[in-house]
């Protein structure tokens, strides 16, 4: 929500937002230039709150203090209510020029944070799936999300073997995308966690626009649609007791 697609509009959107029953936000970090911003954006609007990492798409950016620093932040933010825990972090084996060793020591480096501290970490996975189940493999986070899932059944069933949530959002909607639709129709209802992801991965009704949580409730609609077995109101509770648990620190602020 800080992302310069929404320019001074951030505030009013989660506020529309709230305004159709969505509680809560999270608005994660995806590098040292914008810890600041997540921070400062999550104390205007109730329910808002925030992560702080460093996300595999910025490694090029990465300064050699840069993991010293986020530490400290980390521990600057524990004092914080509105600071959730570690996050964006993670691996990206999709989009070319992203070197993956360093990638792969910065995700490192950020799970032993969350470990120190005992945060959750919400993951960027794309094509990434098994190396990041060995990263969490070696270092266990106490709890977390893998954001944008689109791994295969055998891969989620080991995310939630380690208290890992999976997030379902745009993707989802399209009808084409078979596979994301085949998880969320049948993984354990207790493993999904809602999300848009904005300003990117927007709803099939507005592909190629600006994505932003004012669409949260037409996505949980398609969930329920998937779902038959369940009423939109037991979709809205399970995918909110699903946040608190694996991400605890919100339970503050809900």
């Amino acid at each position: 929500m800080d992302a310069g697609e929404f320019g001074l509009d951030a505030v009013g959107i989660l506020q529309a937002a709230k305004s159709q029953e969505v509680a809560g936000f999270v608005i994660p970090a995806v590098e040292r230039s914008n810890w600041p911003r997540v921070a400062a954006l999550a104390q205007q609007v109730p329910g808002a709150m925030y992560t702080l990492g460093i996300h595999p798409m910025y490694v090029n950016t990465v300064q050699p203090d840069d993991l010293a620093l986020l530490r400290v932040q980390v521990q600057a933010a524990l004092s914080d209510p509105k600071f959730l825990g570690i996050g964006e972090i993670g691996l990206d084996y999709f989009e070319p020029g992203l070197d993956r060793q360093v990638q792969w020591q910065i995700f490192i480096e950020q799970l032993k944070i969350a470990k120190d501290f005992d945060l959750p970490v919400i993951m960027h996975v794309r094509r990434s799936q098994d190396m990041i189940l060995k990263g969490l493999r070696q270092i266990q986070p106490v709890s977390g999300i893998a954001h944008a899932f689109n791994g295969s059944e055998q891969q989620a069933a080991q995310f939630i073997e380690r208290n890992i949530c999976l997030g379902f959002g745009g993707a989802m909607t399209f009808t084409r995308a078979l596979q994301i639709r085949r998880l969320a129709a049948q993984l354990p209802i207790e493993a999904i966690v809602l999300e848009t992801d904005a300003p990117d991965i927007a709803p099939e009704w507005i592909n190629h626009q600006r994505n932003d949580p004012t669409q949260l409730p037409r996505i949980a609609k398609v969930l329920a649609e998937l779902r038959p077995e369940l009423s939109l109101a037991a979709i809205w509770q399970a995918t909110t007791q699903n946040v608190l648990r694996v991400l605890p620190r919100a339970q503050r602020l809900a």
